[in-house]
């Protein structure tokens, strides 16, 4: 029998059951006191040296009126008054931010662990990123690529640094899903082939052909997706194969010689699913996919929308960790800190397939966004936040995993750095998807100041992709774990106490 920890990060004592959510749910949600009972119990929020100013801008509950009238009714939110949640739920009006917090039209402080969906690396409103886009703005918001600006070429000459071998030829769109859609056509126009290779579970947009790509229900229509084959997924926690990664690599050529006419045009993955759960790809299966797609004549493409800009902590890219190199990078989120700016990077060869006609984007490589994602790279380095992903990541991952061992309802702790998942079930033996209590969890967790990022197939993972700077006290010094974990202790607290009241 498993052993329950005392508390966090203490030795564990014998003697001590390990605590089951043996109860109906739902039940102990409404026996559940209200939290507000146990402030003196509660974890206290790290101090932070910043009051945004007042706000006197409309309320949430207008915001929401007008949301609900006038914009598309499949724009979702979070804290939508959950049912088991009286009083609670509150839609969030965002009004202010600064580093890894964002404030409410109240000036209440939320510590962001969700970073506008792994988007905001440096830090809300970082003051370099910031006054690099109102330079920028002051002199030439506009203009077209069809003239010449220093803006994009300064930014693709240092962007082609960051990325090995002969990928150094840059093609910047607006978001992740206009790169993966010209990766997918460039791979189809450069080979002769139709048919591409993704996963199971993966996320890769949504528009027509990024859709294909996509291979979950939940985010998927009813129109016409063709010439996608998905593998199966190589996921260590739920696959067949557990972490066996070349086993799962066989079933790609399986897919090749039965489903294609034996050649194909791409290969397209994540090396940790982002929108799928923070999945981590088992180990040995890229570098088997990506032999077994150069066989069939195809390229390969990595998608580093959410496991890029170094994020993950160990490595810059999330697909140097598996020791490949992509024929096709693609990149959005973090290269701009929260301005819409994606890139698709490639070699000189490969690019040349876009000459054979015209190809055009009127705000790919608008100087204002390149000049606010040179910005974001320059602080990357400087700051350090590599380094920081890698050491709060670590630290903020062996604390998830004492509460693993504390609460049988976390089934699985994964990622890298900080693009961490924390996956509920209600039975860890089928791994049964607590799909009520992640919402639950999710809810109580913003009253007491965290907000976090869901996901997941289920939508019965937690998703942990805060700024880089998370908890980051001095720029451009990196501070060791026990002095640069507040932020990261403060969550993992908050998760504890949250759990200890279901």
């Amino acid at each position: 029998m498993m052993q329950r920890f005392i508390s966090v990060g203490q030795r564990a004592l014998p003697g001590k059951k390990l605590f089951r959510l043996d109860r109906c749910f739902s039940q102990a949600a409404r026996n559940e006191a209200s939290l507000q009972d146990n402030d003196e119990n509660m974890p206290k929020m790290p101090p932070f040296d910043y009051s945004p100013p007042p706000y006197t801008g409309p309320s949430a509950a207008e915001i929401l009126q007008k949301r609900k009238e006038f914009l598309s009714p499949s724009m979702f939110y979070f804290y939508d008054k959950p049912f088991f949640c009286v009083g609670h739920g509150d839609s969030l009006n965002v009004v202010d931010g600064k580093k890894q917090y964002l404030f409410d039209e109240n000036g209440r402080r939320y510590l962001d662990a969700f970073g506008g969906i792994a988007t905001v690396c440096c830090g809300h409103c970082h003051p370099d990123v910031v006054q690099a886009i109102v330079n920028q703005t002051s002199r030439l918001q506009h203009s077209t690529i069809l003239y010449l600006n220093h803006a994009i070429s300064d930014f693709a000459e240092a962007l082609a640094s960051k990325l090995p071998g002969d990928l150094k030829v840059v093609f910047f769109t607006n978001s992740g899903t206009e790169a993966n859609e010209l990766a997918m056509m460039i791979a189809r126009l450069y080979t002769g082939c139709h048919d591409v290779v993704s996963l199971r579970n993966a996320y890769h947009g949504n528009a027509s052909g990024t859709m294909g790509a996509t291979a979950q229900s939940n985010w998927k229509f009813n129109v016409v997706q063709s010439g996608v084959h998905h593998a199966m997924n190589p996921d260590p926690y739920r696959g067949v194969f557990g972490s066996d990664g070349e086993k799962y690599a066989k079933e790609v050529q399986d897919l090749i010689d039965f489903g294609t006419s034996g050649n194909v045009a791409a290969f397209i993955g994540e090396a940790i699913q982002g929108v799928g759960g923070i999945v981590e790809l088992a180990p040995g299966y890229l570098p088997a996919v990506y032999s077994t797609i150069k066989k069939a004549g195809g390229l390969c493409i990595a998608d580093e929308v959410q496991s890029g800009f170094a994020r993950t902590g160990s490595h810059f890219w999330g697909f140097e960790a598996h020791g490949v190199v992509p024929d096709i990078v693609t990149m959005a989120k973090g290269i701009g800190n929260g301005i819409p700016i994606g890139a698709v990077v490639t070699t000189p060869e490969i690019a040349q397939v876009l000459t054979r006609r015209n190809y055009f984007n009127t705000f790919g490589g608008n100087p204002v966004c390149t000049a606010a994602g040179h910005a974001v790279l320059k602080v990357i380095e400087r700051e350090k936040l590599q380094e920081n992903a890698f050491v709060v990541g670590s630290y903020l991952k062996e604390r998830l995993n004492f509460l693993k061992d504390k609460y049988e309802v976390i089934g699985d702790v994964r990622g890298r750095g900080l693009m961490l998942g924390i996956e509920l079930v209600t039975d860890r033996q089928l791994k049964t998807p607590a799909k009520a209590e992640t919402l639950h969890v999710m809810d109580q967790m913003k009253e007491m100041g965290v907000l976090i990022g869901k996901g997941g197939f289920y939508g019965n993972v937690f998703r942990v992709t805060p700024p880089l700077c998370f908890n980051k006290e001095d720029a451009g010094a990196l501070v060791m774990c026990c002095d640069n974990s507040l932020a990261a202790d403060f969550l993992v607290d908050v998760m504890d106490f949250t759990l200890s009241k279901m």
